[in-house]
């Protein structure tokens, strides 16, 4: 509810947060809620559409089938071979497809009535998938050049030597700690406050007509409702955007493994 003792309230952080539909041992943070019921569906959304837009493989594609190889040359050409360069880039692909695919689905939900909650707005998806990432290049970094990728990671060359105790502290933990932190905390922070924008205006508009019912509170809260669709719109292209940015990251993160005795 907007009202509190007959003003409003505004929505909290806390609200995001729903009643778990099953609260087994939610004070462990180990409920399942909404928010873990359209990660699962998520992953049925996109394995059915492609295996779907697929199934005939025409010459001449369907708008389906179109728009499926679109989808995939978009991660094959975009995030794939012209990150991780020709030599390398195949083996990354089905990581880079279903990184980009399964943000953007959880994403975009904050934007479906009914829904309407973007999975990464939590900090517990971001957070799990951001470690995946992380544990993926760090063991590929060992795998391709052995114990020295924590010097080729920490060690930057033609410094001064005066400079490097500095450095290597800075630079391992940029590498190693910041950047999980920062790969998970950058989609999670855009999700949230596109999230809240929405509540706020729509607690607003709530509060204003069916609580106040004044001529001038039904006029605000009109206004309100046409000022948030540009918003609805902006948090949408948000949603693609940081799809975008965080496969990526993972991407430049997989690369910079690869080639770290480039750099």
């Amino acid at each position: 509810m907007a009202t509190n003792e007959g003003g409003f309230q505004p929505p909290t952080i806390s609200e995001t947060h729903l009643p778990e539909i099953f609260p087994w041992m939610a004070e462990w943070g180990t409920g399942f809620g909404k928010n873990m019921l359209m990660v699962i569906l998520s992953v049925i959304v996109i394995s059915w559409f492609f295996m779907w837009a697929i199934r005939k493989q025409s010459i001449v594609p369907s708008r389906a089938q179109y728009i499926a190889e679109a989808g995939y040359g978009f991660v094959r050409h975009t995030l794939g071979r012209d990150i991780l360069g020709e030599k390398h880039f195949r083996q990354w692909i089905p990581l880079l497809f279903a990184v980009f695919f399964f943000v953007l689905v959880n994403n975009i939900f904050g934007a479906v009535p009914g829904l309407q909650l973007p999975t990464f707005s939590h900090a517990g998806p971001a957070y799990a998938l951001a470690v995946i990432i992380w544990a993926t290049w760090i063991v590929l970094g060992f795998k391709t050049h052995g114990p020295k990728f924590i010097k080729l990671m920490t060690v930057p060359s033609g410094v001064p030597k005066w400079l490097l105790p500095l450095l290597v502290v800075l630079e391992f933990l940029s590498n190693f700690i910041i950047r999980p932190l920062t790969h998970s905390l950058r989609l999670m922070a855009v999700m949230l406050a596109g999230h809240i924008i929405v509540m706020l205006a729509g607690s607003g508009v709530e509060f204003l007509v069916a609580q106040q019912g004044g001529l001038a509170d039904y006029g605000l809260g009109g206004l309100i409702l046409i000022g948030s669709i540009p918003l609805y719109f902006l948090e949408l292209v948000m949603m693609v955007l940081q799809a975008f940015v965080f496969a990526l990251l993972t991407a430049i993160y997989i690369q910079g493994s690869i080639e770290a005795d480039a750099h």
